[in-house]
């Protein structure tokens, strides 16, 4: 491991202010004549190569210590779940740990709290797990953040998993970052691929820089490794007909179910569809010039029983709700059919939806880059080619009904 070090001894005045107008980062301080590094260092280096010689230095560090990775076995799957009902995304996961413990000849768990859970935790042994994890009592019926951090952090103790993945939920996504803070490793947010080496190294690979690159993120000095993973990522295996599997019924101390949150009453939310759950989705891009053209991609989703879409500027124009924005600052879908309209397919955008069944995109730039992932491409004006779509949809269905 290697850090930048400042040798004060040969910094004045000047050549600290060269070295902080050199930074494009803003990373250095200077302040009471010591110049010193900051948290938004990149290791670009810069300092190095171009700043006052003998200024900065990179030199190594000695590892930190090293975990004993043979005391942690298995991989974990925090089960998500609303009155007992298991949210998709957790057997998502089911399906990635199977996976990855495969690679390790390690067991998979499944972590489930609440209250009066048990049968419902049965459902869980249908898809493969080796155990389920229970913890069933009062205190744990409604989402607290203190209780459930107790009860997660005992099931480590008790378990010692070396990786666990947790969905990208709302509950999901203030409970992992709180648990990692507790055991002190790391955690990668919103993964896409998750990949297991023979020595039980999970590289958690994400996109970053704003969809830039692909981050390859690895802590092989820190157990467990952890990692959400959005709804409509992995794929969740089939239900088998006959359970496999144990259910262990753990208990917890009631002194650490304590909670400075009392829930006074619960309004729920009515129903909506979302675009996460469409088979087939109709998607407006730049090439929409107004939001009244909207209604030519709406008639074209009633006609294949779709909904609609957008990329984020539709999004931020305020021409269609945030919710129906698909990538990485959106949502992630895996319909059966996916239709692009004037999509131009920046990164972003095609994290949250490459992994659609088929992709046909309609787009005057054959330079594009959606037609990189497209399975059929229409290259030309979506207000020439929709419009002959919609046509001979209404002719087909014409036919069929005669």
């Amino acid at each position: 491991m290697k850090k930048l070090v400042v040798h004060q001894e040969k910094i004045d005045k000047e050549k600290a202010e060269a070295l902080i107008d050199l930074c494009a980062f803003n990373a250095f301080d200077y302040t009471n004549g010591i110049l010193s590094i900051n948290a938004a260092c990149k290791m670009c280096k810069l300092c190095v190569k171009k700043g006052p010689a003998g200024c900065v230095e990179l030199v190594e560090i000695e590892d930190t210590a090293k975990v004993d990775k043979s005391a942690w076995k298995g991989v974990a799957v925090y089960i998500d779940h609303i009155d007992g009902e298991i949210l998709p995304v957790s057997y998502e996961l089911i399906g990635k740990a199977k996976e990855l413990a495969v690679v390790i000849d390690q067991p998979v768990y499944a972590l489930m709290m609440g209250y009066n859970i048990k049968e419902k935790s049965k459902e869980i042994l249908h898809y493969g797990v080796d155990e389920v994890c229970i913890y069933d009592n009062p205190e744990l019926e409604h989402f607290r953040i203190e209780p459930y951090t107790a009860v997660f952090e005992d099931f480590i103790a008790k378990r010692h998993p070396g990786s666990i993945l947790v969905g990208a939920t709302p509950m999901g996504r203030q409970l992992a970052p709180r648990i990692s803070a507790r055991m002190r490793s790391g955690l990668t947010a919103d993964c896409t691929v998750l990949e297991m080496a023979k020595n039980t190294d999970l590289a958690q690979i994400r996109p970053a820089f704003g969809g830039n690159i692909m981050a390859q993120i690895q802590t092989p000095n820190h157990r467990p490794q952890m990692a959400t993973v959005r709804y409509k990522v992995m794929n969740a295996p089939k239900r088998m007909e006959d359970p496999i599997g144990i259910i262990t019924a753990f208990s917890i101390p009631e002194s650490k179910l304590k909670s400075n949150i009392e829930v006074i009453k619960i309004d729920l939310k009515e129903h909506e569809e979302t675009i996460e759950t469409s088979e087939v989705l109709i998607v407006a891009g730049r090439g929409v010039k107004k939001k009244e053209d909207l209604v030519l991609l709406e008639e074209l989703a009633e006609l294949l029983g779709a909904k609609i879409a957008c990329t984020r500027p539709l999004a931020e124009k305020g021409w269609m709700n945030p919710k129906k924005q698909i990538g990485l600052s959106g949502r992630t879908v895996r319909p059966k059919l996916i239709i692009t309209c004037g999509v131009y397919g920046a990164i972003q955008f095609v994290a949250g939806m490459n992994k659609s069944e088929k992709i046909v995109a309609i787009n005057s730039d054959i330079n594009a880059p959606i037609f990189n992932v497209a399975h059929y491409g229409l290259v030309g004006d979506i207000y020439e080619i929709i419009p002959r779509l919609i046509k001979t949809i209404k002719a087909e269905k014409e036919d069929v009904a005669v």
